[in-house]
């Protein structure tokens, strides 16, 4: 258990007048005891009153142990696995994780109808938003692995490679590199590009492409998350006036991070940027994320935001333009809120660059 953790955690559940939460979120629960269990179709659940007690509910398949700071209450496969939760819960405002499973949430209220399900996320979710000490390190040390696999991406960009070939490069450098598992990442040729989502495939490589590398995953449970594109053989004026533009607007919204700037703000002046240069339509998605344990998590960073900077929020600055049939372009940094301004985790080159 992290106790200082626990101790913010219940903290904010007192200001929210919630005497009791379920936390159920591998991540969430992670963050607060140190396990992790990828519980699939299985139920864990943490149950943790606002006076800092907590006890863990789960599948004994998942083999966990009882410490008197953690008490583990286990079910078999078969058993109904809300029963002893339900008869753990106090009468009342139950805060319930976004993420559980409605056929558990159901069971519990078939249970203890004197039980009231609200949302409860947000004492957990508000906590991780401000990451500690420890965490600033393992998101700094995260997205320096990242860097190095970008690079290594760009360096293999080559005549004929196909899409699928360097998404699979993308893994292996970063499981060279410790990352937890294979990563996650966008490869996109060319038109490919104009679509924010498009997953890798055996698209090929031709002259005059525009080269999006949109690559994250996590190491030591942190993820890293950022973005490159490069221009194969030739770049067009107008893909030139296009990247430029997304990096004027990735730069500025950077330089306007620190306490007390809304999000929104961020936001607006990025998207601001791409409409003076003609292209507003074009900038589909919100500026950016949070990130830490899940790649996205809060705060959100768009102009329906209400989250302020503070000090040791990790978010994504990502603005980009997507021209169906054509091209797109998006330029990805991590940014850690300071007490001054910002830390821009991701230190790879944003100048143009066009390969071979």
């Amino acid at each position: 258990m992290d106790n200082q953790r626990i101790l913010r955690v219940t903290a904010r559940m007192r200001e929210a007048g919630l005497e009791q939460i379920l936390v159920t979120s591998t991540t969430s629960v992670y963050y607060l005891t140190g396990i992790w269990v990828e519980p699939h179709e299985r139920m864990i659940a943490l149950w943790l009153t606002s006076d800092g007690k907590a006890t863990l509910f789960g599948n004994e398949i998942f083999g966990l142990a009882s410490t008197p700071e953690l008490p583990f209450v286990a079910h078999k496969d078969g058993d109904d696995p809300v029963a002893d939760l339900a008869k753990a819960v106090k009468p009342g405002k139950l805060g319930i994780d976004k993420f559980w499973y409605s056929k558990f949430l159901i069971g519990l209220m078939a249970l203890r109808p004197d039980v009231t399900p609200v949302h409860g996320s947000l004492p957990v979710d508000e906590n991780r938003t401000y990451k500690d000490a420890q965490e600033r390190a393992a998101m700094r040390r995260a997205s320096a692995i990242n860097d190095q696999v970008v690079a290594a991406a760009i360096a293999a960009v080559r005549e004929g490679v196909r899409e699928n070939e360097l998404a699979a490069l993308v893994n292996r450098e970063f499981l060279a590199r410790g990352a937890d598992g294979e990563g996650a990442m966008l490869v996109c040729f060319g038109p490919n590009g104009a679509d924010p989502h498009h997953g890798a495939d055996a698209t090929v490589l031709k002259p005059g492409d525009s080269v999006i590398f949109d690559i994250f995953t996590p190491i030591s449970r942190y993820w890293c998350d950022m973005t490159r594109t490069v221009f194969y053989k030739t770049v067009s004026d107008k893909q030139r006036q296009v990247y430029e533009l997304v990096r004027r607007a990735n730069e500025a919204a950077e330089a306007a991070v620190r306490p007390g700037v809304p999000l929104s703000r961020l936001d607006e002046i990025a998207r601001n940027i791409i409409a003076e240069g003609g292209y507003g339509p074009c900038f589909t998605h919100r500026l950016g994320h949070g990130c830490g344990i899940d790649c996205h998590e809060p705060p959100d960073v768009s102009g329906a935001s209400d989250a302020i900077c503070r000090p040791g929020m990790v978010f994504s600055i990502e603005p980009g333009i997507y021209l169906p049939g054509e091209f797109g372009v998006r330029i990805e940094d991590l940014v850690m809120v300071t007490d001054s301004g910002c830390e821009v985790l991701n230190k790879y080159p944003k100048e143009l660059q066009v390969i071979g």
